[in-house]
């Protein structure tokens, strides 16, 4: 039997009421007739009429018509279960858990995993292994020895508590990015040492807990935990999210937050409809669109608090991040005017306007700004060392005001102290510096290329002597490379599904896709106002969650619906699974460029499966 599924529009209730019990009525008195297939016309044309076709309803530009004595529609599902719709039944008991840990550790394994290989510094650890530690030392950014030897000072065993040689020079260092992240990768120099390991502790264990985060939040999309190890499985067997999780560097930091704010906007959504289901079934009025109603007030929303504080972790970490505070904004108000409009408010967007819009921007773009200040605290309050770059820039630089207006100098001064004016002298110099960067740089690519790994970037490349660190004689020529390279199959994979999300959205209006969509386009869209700047692949390990999502949901497409023939199944299940495989074999193929791993040179050529690879 067909199956209606969603709300219906120009038809009061009383009218569907009244018209199924004429139905039933006439099916009724046609039994009596001993015939239930022609009781309608015969009741017709005993009233003098001529049989007729009764429209049932009109839903989403489709007509449901039912002629007499055929089965009716299913009944729809009880609100609450289509405003939150249960999850599929597990493989068993705890299976929601049990199996989302369970790809974490294979992903933490693989992540901590000889974590001191390269045992120096790489790429741009140069800047944030030095950072970290000098924020810990003095509250913000130190300058340090310029000169090769002070890499090398800090190129020591990665055991825990050895520490390498801190050479620091005279005064702040100027930095461009925000001191959060900086923090982080410092905290982990504190707990483990100033070595290699120290730098990166962090970066793998924030890449670790996104793993089941990310697990998590597919599941409860899709409330299915099969659906949710699928994507945790790519995000651990995914090549750039890998590299990044091992290497000091900021990205990776940023999209843990990222990922982190969007899981929580997500559990913030289901916990809202839950709500709004109880008020509907408290106020329901007789009409399938509530008049007059502006809708519950939801009250106190823990989980988009705590998204509004990742989101301004991730800006207060690298600043390109305030794409994702307004772009996950307008969404999850966008889900708040979904929920109204399915519980019947005749007027969603104006109830949205007046209930919801307001506390959104206070939780995400106001928190975001606050959370962005406070990270510069070590910045404002430590000054016993001289105090950070351009600390105090306002002291010599005083305040001009309005000259028309009396006592507008002092008044400004009050309102926006010399350390606020200071930090804004400062942040916007950093912006300035990164939107306006435009020096060549061999690995730099252009954003749309990310979306197949067009350009990734070699964080480190050596060839080593024969004899030397593993090379061989029957090697004759070597090489060990760290590049930040996706899983080709996935991106690839991810990037065909955008195809197939876009028309999701369009044409089934369906959420998730929507969701991964402005994940997506949240990373790639804004770098293309700066496609002059000087711009790297590993930027797009923000969008590598959403990436890893849209994939999930190709391979559950061709898995098929739970309630699919068995033969549709069998296969679905058959292609999906050796696509997972597939991912994985290539992941374990690429290992050794990932790893810095000695091997040939003809077997190191073998993987540049493109010459913008090399």
């Amino acid at each position: 039997m067909a199956r209606v599924e969603s709300d219906v529009e120009n038809a009061s209730v009383s009218e569907v009421e009244s018209d199924e019990e004429h139905d039933d009525d006439r099916t009724d008195r046609a039994r009596v007739d001993g015939d239930a297939g022609a009781g309608a016309d015969a009741e017709a044309e005993e009233l003098g009429g001529t049989p007729r076709r009764r429209w049932r309803r009109v839903e989403r530009g489709k007509v449901w018509w039912r002629p007499e004595a055929r089965p009716r529609p299913e009944a729809r599902a009880p609100l609450a279960e289509r405003l939150v719709p249960p999850y599929y039944p597990e493989f068993f008991r705890g299976a929601g858990w049990i199996l989302p840990l369970l790809v974490t550790a294979i992903g933490g394994f693989m992540r901590f995993w000889n974590l001191a290989e390269p045992n120096k510094i790489i790429f741009d650890e140069t800047y944030y292994a030095k950072d970290g530690w000098s924020m810990w030392v003095y509250g913000w950014e130190h300058n340090w020895s310029s000169s090769s030897a002070a890499n090398s000072s800090l190129a020591v065993s990665g055991k825990y508590g050895t520490q390498g040689t801190a050479q620091f020079a005279a005064g702040p260092e100027y930095v461009v990015h925000p001191p959060i992240g900086k923090w982080i990768i410092g905290f982990g120099e504190k707990i483990w040492g100033l070595n290699p390991v120290g730098w990166r502790l962090m970066e793998a264990v924030l890449g670790t807990l996104a793993i089941l985060i990310l697990t998590r939040t597919a599941r409860r999309m899709f409330r299915s935990t099969l659906m949710g190890v699928i994507a945790g499985l790519f995000l651990s067997f995914d090549g750039l999210a890998f590299v990044m999780a091992r290497t000091a560097l900021l990205d990776g930091i940023q999209m843990f937050f990222v990922l982190a704010g969007f899981a929580a906007l997500v559990v913030d959504r289901d916990k809202v409809r839950e709500k709004a289901a109880v008020w509907a079934e408290e106020h329901l009025t007789g009409t399938p669109l509530l008049k007059g109603e502006y809708g519950p007030k939801f009250g106190l929303r823990p989980w988009r608090i705590l998204a509004g504080f990742m989101l301004g972790c991730a800006t207060a970490t690298k600043w390109n991040a305030i794409f994702y505070v307004a772009a996950f904004a307008i969404l999850t108000v966008l889900w708040d005017r979904g929920t109204r409009r399915a519980i019947g408010l005749r007027r969603p967007s104006i109830a949205t306007l007046r209930r919801d819009v307001g506390w959104a921007f206070v939780t995400l773009p106001v928190q975001m700004v606050v959370v962005f200040i406070a990270s510069y605290a070590g910045w404002i309050l430590n000054t016993s060392n001289g105090g950070g770059y351009n600390r105090f820039w306002a002291d010599s630089n005083p305040a001009g005001g309005f000259p028309d207006v009396p006592f507008s100098r002092d008044l400004t001064q009050w309102l926006v102290p010399n350390w606020l004016r200071s930090l804004w002298n400062y942040v916007h110099s950093q912006y300035q510096f990164n939107a306006n960067l435009e020096t060549p740089h061999p690995y730099q690519s252009n954003p749309w290329s990310w979306l197949v790994m067009g350009r990734p970037v070699a964080f480190d490349y050596n060839s080593p002597a024969v004899g030397t660190d593993g090379c061989t004689a029957a090697m004759h020529s070597c090489s060990q490379e760290v590049l930040a390279l996706g899983n080709p199959f996935l991106w690839w994979l991810a990037t065909a599904s955008i195809v197939y999300l876009l028309w999701l959205w369009i044409a089934r209006r369906d959420w998730r896709a929507a969701g991964i969509l402005v994940g997506i386009a949240a990373c790639i869209v804004p770098w293309m106002h700066y496609a002059e700047r000087t711009i790297f692949s590993f930027y797009a390990v923000l969008m590598v969650p959403f990436m890893c999502l849209a994939a999930a949901t190709a391979v559950g497409a061709i898995i098929g619906r739970a309630d699919a023939p068995p033969v549709r199944r069998a296969w679905g299940a058959a292609v999906g699974g050796a696509m997972v495989v597939a991912i994985v074999g290539i992941f374990i193929y690429f290992y050794p460029i990932y790893t810095d791993q000695t091997i040939s040179y003809n077997d190191w050529s073998s993987h540049m499966w493109f010459q913008s690879w090399i």
